[in-house]
């Protein structure tokens, strides 16, 4: 191990400015900020060929080792320690041994209130936008350690001392997200036999949570949102015709709802055949107020679009095997499609397996539909025990192949035009 990693451990109390200097020191003589205790380990045992299978890097160790009890001028230098690994590349969720990001590790230890968590929040979204950026080019992007010629390092003066030997413990996370998994590609799901169970739908095969009815209370929130809301004119007047858009029905959960309302019509994108099938046989057909538009909202809300004829009051989106990319999208369509006075809203899942990855995608939410001319509130709302994936006592995963949530809050959206 290095003496970065061993400096980024805080060895010596207080918490000066010599560890600024020090860590500058070290970084600007080459050794990268994302140099990590496996790399290390595997140079002083002479390992050639193995991969290592985690990345401890510095940052990591920064977020296990800083005190919880550092007083608010060390707080104000390990902050700043944090920005100069940034600055040198430092990764925001690379993942270590025990398969934590450096965000997951304050959080573990209780430290979320802490600037350095909002650091790396921030450097999450920055990233996420750089990107974007970046993959419009024809780029390749090379690790900052790919080819790393370590012995270099041992020249650098008062820099590298001989560690005692320690194991370090590899572990590999089993990835049950292959690219042609039905969660991770849409052909894929659209092709899979679904099976609704008294509490969930989910894949018949590989039992993946497709939508389950502990968010009946979530589903709530959608629905009171887009009549509370998005039914209004100025001055509190209710407006004649309320027409609803429910992209996804799943389990029917809010789409049961939206109906309770007596909107003046209710459509219903869906693309599944076997909830398709579903709907017909509970006679979502038949209703008199329902339309449904059988197939993937890609391709059936250019036909509303191109119609010119149908605006909404309030337009919600859940769907399942779909990522941000695909909302990015949306937005393109939910700004023509909107009423001016009308809400969107949806369930808000994103990156929600890791609550630092959830707050990234809070605040890229805000900063895309901000581009698009709207505006992005959040309640946050608490998520009761035996939702989160990680708990140790019955929860409704149990039977559950592939859950997807473990954040202990669940922030609402509100998404209304900006009000200029």
């Amino acid at each position: 191990m290095s003496d970065l990693h061993d400096l980024c451990k805080f060895p010596t109390r207080p918490i000066d400015k010599t560890y600024i200097d020090q860590l500058k020191h070290y970084l600007s003589n080459g050794i990268p900020a994302t140099y990590t205790v496996e790399e290390a380990y595997n140079y002083t045992h002479n390992i050639e060929d193995e991969e290592p299978s985690s990345t401890t890097t510095p940052l990591h160790l920064l977020c296990t080792f800083v005190p919880v009890d550092a007083k608010d001028e060390e707080k104000e230098i390990v902050s700043e320690m944090v920005e100069i690994l940034f600055e040198y590349g430092a990764g925001w969720c690379f993942v270590d041994v025990n398969g934590d990001t450096p965000g997951c590790i304050l959080i573990k230890r209780g430290l979320k209130d802490w600037k350095v968590y909002d650091q790396i929040v921030d450097a999450g979204v920055r990233a996420e936008l750089l990107l974007r950026k970046v993959s419009e080019f024809d780029m390749e992007i090379i690790e900052d350690t790919d080819d790393l010629n370590h012995e270099e390092f041992e020249n650098i003066p008062e820099l590298v001392k001989e560690e005692p030997k320690e194991e370090v413990q590899q572990t590999k996370e089993e990835v049950d997200d292959a690219p042609d998994a039905p969660s991770q590609n849409q052909q894929s799901y659209l092709n899979t036999k679904l099976e609704y169970t008294d509490d969930a739908l989910i894949t018949k095969d590989r039992k993946d949570g497709v939508m389950m009815s502990w968010e009946t209370d979530i589903m709530k929130l959608g629905s009171e949102t887009l009549f509370a809301k998005g039914s209004l004119i100025e001055d509190n007047e209710e407006d004649s015709e309320i027409n609803v858009l429910n992209i996804g029905f799943g389990m029917g959960i809010i789409d049961g709802m939206i109906q309770q309302k007596s909107p003046t019509t209710h459509y219903i994108c869906e693309a599944h055949p076997d909830v398709l099938k579903k709907m017909k046989q509970d006679g979502w057909y038949d209703k008199p107020n329902v339309v449904v538009l059988e197939g993937r909202w890609q391709d059936r809300l250019d036909e509303l679009l191109s119609n010119g004829k149908v605006f909404f009051n309030g337009i919600y989106y859940d769907t399942f095997s779909e990522h941000y990319s695909d909302m990015l999208e949306l937005f393109d369509y939910v700004v023509g499609l909107l009423k001016s006075h009308g809400v969107f809203s949806f369930f808000n899942g994103l990156g929600a397996d890791r609550q630092v990855i959830y707050e990234v995608y809070k605040k890229l939410v805000e900063i895309d539909l901000g581009n698009y001319g709207l505006n992005c509130q959040f309640e946050a709302i608490d998520i009761p025990k035996e939702m989160l994936q990680d708990n140790q006592d019955r929860s409704v995963w149990d039977n559950v192949k592939r859950s997807y949530w473990s954040c202990p809050v669940y922030y609402h959206p509100e998404i209304k035009f900006i009000d200029y």
